[in-house]
């Protein structure tokens, strides 16, 4: 089956930083673009982060020059970075791969994993 797990959430205090990690199944064999989405309580899902073929990135506006999104091909993994945090960065953090496709598939899909907290206090 295919799975996107996320890790490297937790708590840190305004202007810490950490790094999130999503690791995909290598069943996948090709994905148009990977993401990073987050959610806070009472708000819409946003997209923060996204890295496509080429390594060509975007992010939102709000976290342009202290977020990076980065890829391991090697280790079929996808990278968040995130320096200078704010306690508006709080939120559930969804890494998110864009039409995927396994061994076999014509039809690419979409997958979400479960999410990571991520938590900066004031």
């Amino acid at each position: 089956q295919v799975q996107l797990v996320e890790s490297g959430g937790g708590l840190v205090h305004d202007g810490g930083s950490l790094r999130l990690s999503c690791a995909h199944s290598g069943s996948i064999v090709s994905i148009n673009a990977m993401g990073w989405y987050r959610q806070a309580p009472g708000k819409q899902r946003e997209l923060v982060a996204a890295i496509a073929s080429g390594d060509n990135t975007n992010y939102a506006d709000s976290v342009k020059g202290r977020f990076t999104i980065s890829r391991d091909n090697a280790k079929n993994t996808v990278y968040l970075q995130m320096n200078s945090l704010k306690p508006e960065d709080t939120a559930v953090y969804y890494c998110n791969a864009e039409c995927a496709r396994t061994r076999g598939q014509i039809q690419c899909q979409t997958y979400w994993g479960q999410g990571t907290q991520v938590t900066v206090s004031s």
